[in-house]
C-alpha cells in the first residue's frame, strides 16, 4: 500500500475511479479488471477488509485520524468519487456511445480484455497441472456465465439483498460483471433502473417539500428495494474483499490462476457481434421500464462478415483496448518504479 501519493498520482487514480466507476454500469465488463490491470487491485481489497471490529471500536471511540489511516481513506476516498463522478458524467458518454455506436464499444472493450489477459498472464509461471486445472475452471465458469438464460424479475427484499452482494463482485472480482449477473437473475432493470429513478424522482419532491410521494405505494415499494439492494451492496462488498485478502494471501497463485481463467471466459460476454434480445410479454409485444426503454433479455452472438467495411474498423477498436490497457499498466510500472 502507498503511504504517499504525489498530486499527479492523485489524480491518476481518480481517473482510474472514473474507469472502474464506468466498467461496473456496462453490463459484461468488470470494473475489477480495471482495479487488476491499472494495479490498484491489491490495495483496494486490502482497504476494503479494514471495515472490521477494530475500526468499528476506532470510530466509537472518536478516534477519527487513527480510524481514517487504518481504513487507508484518501485512497477510498479519491477512488470512489471517481467513480461516483463517473455514473453522472462519463457513464451518460459511454450511454450514448453504446447507443449510436455500440460495436465499437465492445470491440473496445473486447481489446482492453484481451489486453487484461495478455498483462496478467505475460508473467505468470504455470508450473504444474493444478495451475492449468483452476486456469480451465475459470474460463469453464466465465463462459458458463455468458451463456446462462435469465431469471424473472424478483422483488422480494431478501433476494433483492443477495442482489446486492452480488452485484459488487464487479468490482471485487476481475472479469464477473456485477451488472451481467443483475441481468442473469432478472432484476437489472428493477434495481439500476427503475429503483434509481424512484430515487431521483424522491429527491426531486423533496428538494420542493412535496411529501405526497409517501402515499405513492409502488414508489415506497421501489425505496424499500434500494434501500434492501444497497446494503447487500455494503455488507458483500466488506465481506468479499475479507474473503479475497485471505485467499490473495494463503492461495495466490490458485487465486491468480482462476482470475486469468475467469477473465478469458468473460471475453464471451463482451464478445462484439451480437444482437440484442428484448423481454416480451404474452402477446409477443416488447416489455419495457419506466424510462421507456425495452428490457434486455439476452444477447444472441454470431460470427462477424469480413466483407463489411465496419467489421474491419472494429478491429481497429480492439487494437485500440489492447493499447489504452498496456498504456495504464506501462503506467503503473513508471509510477512505481519513481
Amino acid at each position: 500500500m502507498q503511504s504517499t501519493r504525489t498530486f499527479s498520482d492523485k489524480v491518476f487514480l481518480f481517473l482510474k475511479g472514473l474507469a472502474m466507476g464506468a466498467a461496473n454500469k456496462v453490463p459484461g465488463v468488470s470494473g475489477g479488471v480495471v482495479a487488476f490491470v491499472a494495479g490498484f487491485y491489491e490495495e483496494f481489497i486490502y482497504s476494503l477488509q479494514k471495515f472490521n471490529l477494530k475500526s468499528l471500536k476506532l470510530l466509537l471511540n472518536a478516534r477519527f485520524v487513527s480510524f481514517f489511516q487504518y481504513i487507508n481513506a484518501k485512497f477510498l476516498f479519491i477512488l470512489i468519487l471517481g467513480m461516483i463522478f463517473s455514473y453522472f458524467s462519463v457513464s451518460k458518454l459511454l450511454d450514448y456511445f453504446i447507443k449510436h455506436y455500440e460495436l465499437y464499444v465492445w470491440s473496445t472493450f473486447f481489446g482492453m480484455i484481451v489486453g487484461s489477459i495478455y498483462y496478467i498472464g505475460k508473467d505468470f509461471r504455470i508450473r504444474s497441472l493444478r495451475t492449468i486445472v483452476f486456469i480451465v475452471l475459470g474460463i469453464l465458469a466465465g463462459l458458463s456465465i455468458s451463456f446462462l438464460k435469465p431469471a424473472t424479475e424478483n422483488d422480494h427484499l431478501l433476494f433483492v439483498f443477495f442482489c446486492g452482494i452480488i452485484s459488487v463482485s464487479g468490482m471485487t472480482l476481475p472479469g464477473l460483471s456485477g451488472s451481467f449477473i443483475l441481468i442473469l437473475l432478472g432484476n437489472y432493470v428493477l434495481l439500476l433502473v427503475d429503483s434509481v429513478n424512484a430515487l431521483y424522482d424522491t429527491i426531486a419532491d423533496l428538494v420542493k417539500f412535496d411529501f405526497s410521494f409517501t402515499e405513492n405505494t409502488k414508489r415506497m415499494r421501489l425505496l424499500q428495494v434500494l434501500s434492501s439492494f444497497t446494503a447487500g451492496s455494503l455488507f458483500g462488498l466488506i465481506t468479499l474483499s475479507h474473503l479475497l485478502n485471505f485467499v490473495l494471501k494463503n492461495y495466490r497463485k490458485i487465486t491468480f490462476s482462476i482470475i486469468i481463467g475467469f477473465i478469458t471466459g468473460s471475453l464471451g460476454v463482451v464478445w462484439p457481434w451480437k444482437e440484442k434480445i428484448f423481454k416480451t410479454n404474452e402477446a409477443g409485444d416488447i416489455i419495457k421500464d419506466t424510462s421507456g426503454d425495452p428490457v434486455l433479455d439476452n444477447y444472441s452472438r454470431f460470427w462477424p462478415d469480413l466483407a463489411e467495411t465496419s467489421t474491419w474498423i472494429a478491429f481497429t477498436f480492439i487494437i485500440l483496448g489492447i493499447l489504452i490497457v498496456l498504456s495504464l499498466a506501462w503506467y503503473d510500472r513508471q509510477s512505481k518504479s519513481r
